[in-house]
């Protein structure tokens, strides 16, 4: 084993760059799959699956291997992304902090634009937390884990849990008896009866994705699920990663990445081998109210066998990443994890205009997991194009570029 190309091109650690472009197929992978959150129900007849044992595989895949594993990924380089730009201006004499809140603030912009188009658009998200990750960024690195293993643990679900428990006991009056709830009761098949589809179109997509689209996803990442909470606890690993300068010896420590990968891949065996000990409560979250202590105990156990696994992806990516041959052919998505922000917005984009029915969504909302899964196979390898041939006349990509002005309030160079 050797190292594979050059550890630092210009500015950039490459094989940062490298795994953010391979968290990314991940992520187009999975949201194909999920059709961007775009479901025409009743729009059109389904069609039979052409391949149904192969289909059968790949969303097993899709559930086991790529859902939320690579979103987990690209979450922790961006909290080590927040220290080499805090550590980049701090060797200048700079304090990076004013900036990058500002940076956050244009972020968040950028997010709203995309949840316009993909209502699962995370980068709003990001920056809310990037907010709070300045404030914690003076706290030591012991300081800064435990914080992260307290939300791992489940913290946040438990402290919800206590509350909606300490409602209930104060509740001296049943609501579903009064007459307001039945009376509510009674209209709402009249309610239902009368509901009349909006037409398909890109304002009615945008209008409903910045609305209910948006509180979906929001109850999704705050919610019993706590998606959220396990991105923000990602995002402090990542900046402790990032301040022990872990990738820029990771060339010089092949034995430890290997043995890291097979100490993630353990643990991630482990912590799901104990939860399948627990009983699991089926529909939990399609019949709504508070979880039980065991769902509750499941969720954090899942959690934690995600972190595990995401990091064993890691691991796996940077000892492969360092052997000869493959190190090179892994190379290519370097310059797609540059673009990584352009990328990810321009998945949403596509995305929207393949399943909605204003775009394409009578073709290939008909598709089955298998020809989804190819689909977005031609879709990333597209982009490693792109990404290749921009950044051969351009130094950033489109949306990185805008980012670095907005940050700077200065138009900064872009052509080479």
């Amino acid at each position: 084993m050797e190292k594979s190309s050059e550890i630092v091109k210009g500015n950039r650690i490459v094989v940062i760059d490298a795994l953010r472009g391979f968290a990314l197929l991940g992520v187009v992978l999975v949201h194909m799959q999920q059709h961007y959150s775009i479901f025409n129900f009743g729009a059109f007849a389904p069609t039979e699956p052409l391949f149904p044992v192969l289909d059968e595989w790949i969303s097993w895949l899709n559930r086991n291997v790529l859902m939320g594993r690579f979103i987990n990924i690209f979450a922790f380089l961006f909290g080590m992304s927040f220290f080499i730009q805090m550590d980049r201006a701090a060797k200048k004499g700079v304090d990076f902090r004013r900036r990058f809140l500002w940076r956050m603030v244009i972020l968040f912009l950028i997010g709203v634009i995309g949840s316009a188009f993909y209502s699962g658009d995370i980068l709003s998200i990001y920056a809310f937390f990037g907010l709070i990750l300045v404030f914690l960024y003076p706290l030591k690195n012991k300081a800064l884990i435990a914080i992260a293993c307290i939300i791992l643990a489940g913290a946040p679900r438990w402290i919800s849990y206590g509350y909606n428990k300490y409602k209930e006991s104060q509740e001296t009056t049943v609501v579903a008896n009064t007459p307001n709830a039945e009376q509510m009761r009674a209209e709402r098949p009249r309610r239902d009866a009368n509901f009349v589809p909006e037409e398909p179109s890109l304002m009615n997509t945008f209008k409903n994705n910045l609305t209910s689209g948006r509180r979906g996803t929001l109850n999704y990442q705050f919610n019993w699920g706590g998606r959220g909470y396990l991105t923000f606890t990602l995002f402090i690993f990542g900046l402790v990663v990032g301040r022990i300068r872990f990738f820029e010896t990771v060339h010089l420590h092949m034995r430890r990445n290997i043995l890291l990968f097979l100490l993630f891949v353990a643990g991630a065996w482990l912590v799901n081998l104990f939860a399948d000990f627990l009983p699991q409560e089926q529909g939990f979250f399609r019949r709504g109210g508070t979880p039980s202590v065991i769902a509750l105990s499941r969720m954090t156990l899942n959690d934690i066998h995600m972190v595990f696994y995401s990091a064993a992806i890691t691991m796996g990516f940077i000892v492969l990443y360092h052997v000869k041959g493959i190190g090179k052919f892994l190379d290519l998505l370097a310059p797609y994890g540059r673009m990584g922000l352009t990328n990810y917005e321009m998945q949403g984009i596509v995305g929207s205009i393949l399943f909605s029915l204003w775009g394409f969504g009578a073709i290939f909302g008909r598709w089955h997991a298998t020809e989804l899964f190819c689909l977005g196979i031609v879709f990333y390898i597209l982009q490693i194009i792109f990404s290749k041939i921009w950044l051969t006349y351009f130094k950033y990509g489109p949306l990185e570029w805008l980012w670095r002005s907005a940050t700077y309030l200065k138009w900064q160079p872009f052509r080479k």
